[in-house]
């Protein structure tokens, strides 16, 4: 609950920074979802723990596979704070000195992902919204089995 609260607050730090897309992410991930998960799970674990069936060296392996791909993929990756990364040569000066001219938002992020790449936050939101619909519909489908069992019913 304190996370929540420490995230709600932090999306309104955000929007009196003019960052009101940041806050929009901020407030629907940090203090919605999250919140709702952290409850549904706390609502759907059982007060005994269930003996474990699974084995020991899996998961040491799947962590050592990728971790090892993690480190593979950062080599190439430029040292931090290098002003001739390509990623500071190619758009971003563009958007720094431009973006107040074109999209007339005082906020740079605001512009890049309101105006330039919109169609690109668009879909992303529209993930967000089909995860969320997904869990919601994950979890009452589970509550609704144990609501029939517990009631006697016939599972179908």
């Amino acid at each position: 609950m304190l996370f929540s609260a420490f995230s709600l607050l932090s999306a309104g730090l955000f929007v009196a920074l003019d960052a009101v897309d940041v806050a929009f992410t901020e407030a629907a991930v940090g203090a919605g979802i999250s919140t709702i998960l952290a409850l549904a799970t706390l609502a759907l674990t059982g007060a005994r723990q269930e003996a474990g069936t699974h084995h020991k060296v899996a998961p040491l392996i799947v962590v050592i596979i990728t971790g090892s791909v993690l480190i593979y993929a950062s080599i190439d990756i430029p040292p931090v704070g290098d002003s001739q990364a390509p990623s500071h040569l190619h758009v971003a000066p563009r958007y720094l000195n431009q973006s107040m001219k074109e999209v007339g938002i005082p906020n740079v992020v605001t512009s890049v992902l309101a105006s330039y790449r919109g169609y690109d936050t668009l879909g992303e939101v529209t993930v967000i919204l089909t995860a969320g619909i997904g869990v919601l519909a994950l979890l009452g489908g589970r509550r609704r089995k144990k609501e029939r069992t517990k009631s006697g019913d016939k599972e179908e």
